[in-house]
């Protein structure tokens, strides 16, 4: 399985959204904070983008900037130029962009766009990258993001029969090759740390790779270090120092994690989700839920708008008495 792509889909939520936008200076936007995550793309000009701390950030054309935390920021044609704020409708859509008053060529042209994302199970990887991610437009670097880029530009700019979908898609496919090519350029600078540093461990990578796969086995440490060809003492320690908890403590967040999309997405009965994430009972499972998320898996299901199932009421009632 692919770490960084379950990374990703264990926050996501909701569909992701973008517009393109011609813009005439002087001209500003601002967003406000948000729990989701951003990105912009300069098609053609150039732009500044304000972050909520640190210095105002040049932007050139092809340039990609990713904000990771949704903290409040701003894209303006200067750093001094009039913000107008951008807000989301009841939907969390962007409005459209009204149209250019002036026939005239727009000085910038730019992609935006929006993830929703689920901030309490945020994960490690996602958690570590900085607040703004930048990555210039450089000949021969990031091929597969700058045709994503393009392709999502086509669809934008010319809407054609079948567009939801395919620039659904696009947006998911660019959210990846983001955090890719982020983290080549930090593996080939040599700044590897924390995740990085796990994803390029031959050892972490291989052990994580396993959990990631069978979240239901019943891993334990010497397994799962074996699996990277290390001791049990040895992997426990470079694992903690890279992931930054222990491999059983991972194994037990990754699993909940996942049992809260299955609940989230899909009406799986409770004793099927159980099963696929490890525990041998509905109630040894609710209660390990519960501890997690401090609600019953019934309870959670309902919250995030799905049916219940038909054992989710006994489940939420029973005070489970077993231990995964």
């Amino acid at each position: 399985m692919d770490v960084l792509s379950d990374a990703v889909a264990a926050m996501r939520t909701g569909r992701p959204h973008s517009s393109r936008r011609d813009k005439h200076a002087p001209w500003g936007m601002r967003f406000a904070a948000s729990e989701g995550a951003g990105f912009h793309v300069v098609l053609r000009g150039s732009a500044w983008l304000l972050p909520a701390t640190g210095r105002p950030v040049a932007v050139g054309p092809g340039d990609v900037v990713f904000l990771a935390h949704g903290h409040g920021h701003a894209l303006a044609s200067g750093p001094d130029a009039p913000l107008e704020d951008v807000r989301p409708g009841p939907d969390d859509r962007w409005p459209e962009p009204p149209r250019p008053a002036r026939e005239s060529e727009p000085d910038t042209v730019l992609l935006c766009g929006a993830y929703r994302l689920d901030r309490s199970r945020s994960h490690r990887l996602l958690s570590e990258l900085p607040e703004v991610v930048h990555l210039p437009a450089q000949v021969g670097t990031h091929r597969s993001l700058r045709a994503a880029v393009e392709l999502l530009g086509m669809e934008l700019e010319d809407r054609q029969p079948g567009a939801d979908a395919i620039v659904t898609s696009l947006l998911d496919t660019l959210l990846l090759y983001i955090l890719r090519a982020w983290w080549l350029r930090e593996r080939g600078a040599g700044q590897d740390r924390g995740w990085s540093a796990a994803l390029a461990d031959p050892a972490v990578s291989a052990a994580l790779r396993a959990i990631h796969s069978e979240p239901a086995r019943p891993w334990t440490v010497a397994e799962l270090g074996a699996r990277g060809g290390l001791s049990r003492a040895a992997f426990a320690r470079r694992f903690t120092a890279l992931v930054g908890e222990p491999p059983s403590a991972y194994l037990t967040w990754w699993r909940m994690t996942t049992a809260g999309r299955m609940l989230r997405e899909d009406t799986l009965p409770l004793r099927q989700v159980a099963e696929r994430t490890g525990y041998t009972s509905e109630f040894a499972f609710a209660k390990a839920f519960k501890r997690e998320y401090g609600l019953a898996p019934g309870q959670y299901r309902r919250s995030a708008g799905r049916p219940a199932s038909g054992s989710d009421a006994s489940a939420d009632s029973t005070r489970p008495t077993a231990q995964p």
